[in-house]
């Protein structure tokens, strides 16, 4: 299938914000800029050093989409809990994970969030409650709706935030976890990160559903589609959505539609979709966005901005030098880290 004849995808926009219409304070704005950027510059490193062949295995980048990480983590709590599918490296950088612990485990070195062992589809950060980058394809539905249950069971009133692309919408665990989400309402919001191409096949071409915010109405399920381009639009729709769960009213889920500017994976030639379609998304960065809020609003001078933009360079600069001299996992540790056996009443042995 050409680029000319793929169906052309929904169109959001993101309007420019003067003062007098503001919903958020400077701080917001700043760390949105700041959190969104760095993303961006981790994520264009990333995809150089791929093809240096600094590292391998794959490499899925979320270019583009840094909005839905920003305004869900700025819409929720330090103590709430997130996973994701394995386009997942923008999301414990936006919980506040150290960059070079995230490059190193890129590089497949013992100092990675995951020692080495997991690579770019399975980032993983215990202590900001990021529950994982999961390469199964929905695997993450089902474990959110398990997360959800165990702190209803423990009776606090955390919520797990469960990110998933347009095409994990197709398996089949997804209707079994809404269903059981809905009658045991457990305090779980279900994020779909609709950049609409699963791989290289459009929403259009995968349901005859496309407003995937419906899919919630079979279950009785709250639902609606937000601007994915906007860490306003998330940010409020990630609230609203999470204060239900606190009240103990159940699940959401949030179509949230957004954009990724690059291929599916580095290996993706992007022959489903027109330049001028990228472009088109591209001329709604919300990184840009930002950026002219904050100088449309004087929050920041341009010494100040400056200072952000060098911070980020240099965080992502070392980054790769501690990746680069960081050690590659002994042999012993192939045997680490797979069964968890302290604490089990019993220990079967073969």
């Amino acid at each position: 299938m050409t680029a000319k004849s793929a169906p052309k995808p929904r169109k959001t926009t993101v309007k420019s914000t003067s003062k007098s219409t503001l919903k958020f304070p400077k701080e917001t704005y700043v760390k949105w800029y700041k959190d969104m950027l760095l993303m961006r510059k981790f994520e264009e490193k990333a995809g150089q050093l791929y093809i240096q062949q600094k590292f391998g295995g794959f490499c899925h980048l979320y270019i583009g989409q840094e909005a839905v990480v920003a305004g869900t983590v700025s819409g929720s709590r330090p103590t709430d809990f997130h996973m994701t599918a394995y386009r997942d490296h923008a999301h414990p950088i936006g919980l506040g994970t150290d960059p070079r612990v995230l490059m190193a485990e890129l590089y497949g070195r013992s100092t990675g969030c995951s020692k080495g062992k997991g690579g770019s589809m399975h980032f993983f950060d215990k202590s900001r409650n990021f529950m994982g980058g999961h390469g199964i394809v929905g695997a993450q539905i089902a474990m959110g709706a398990g997360v959800g249950f165990a702190e209803k069971y423990k009776g606090t009133d955390n919520v797990a935030f469960v990110s998933m692309g347009d095409g994990a919408v197709r398996q089949g665990a997804l209707h079994e976890t809404f269903n059981m989400a809905m009658v045991w309402k457990l305090p779980v919001v279900f994020i779909i990160e609709n950049n609409n191409y699963a791989m290289g096949t459009s929403v259009e071409r995968t349901t005859n559903v496309q407003d995937l915010s419906k899919i919630g109405a079979s279950y009785e399920m709250p639902a609606q589609s937000v601007n994915g381009m906007s860490p306003e639009a998330v940010h409020e729709a990630i609230e609203m959505a999470a204060t239900r769960a606190r009240k103990g009213e159940g699940p959401t889920l949030l179509d949230i539609r957004t954009y990724r500017y690059k291929g599916h994976s580095m290996s993706d030639p992007q022959k489903y979709r027109t330049k001028e379609e990228v472009a088109e998304y591209q001329a709604q960065d919300p990184i840009e966005h930002c950026l002219n809020v904050i100088k449309e609003n004087k929050f920041l001078s341009e010494k100040e901005i400056k200072e952000i933009q060098d911070w980020v360079n240099q965080e992502v600069a070392e980054s790769v030098e501690f990746a680069e001299n960081s050690p590659y996992p002994e042999a012993h540790e192939l045997y680490e880290d797979v069964y968890k056996t302290e604490g089990y009443p019993f220990i079967v042995e073969y």
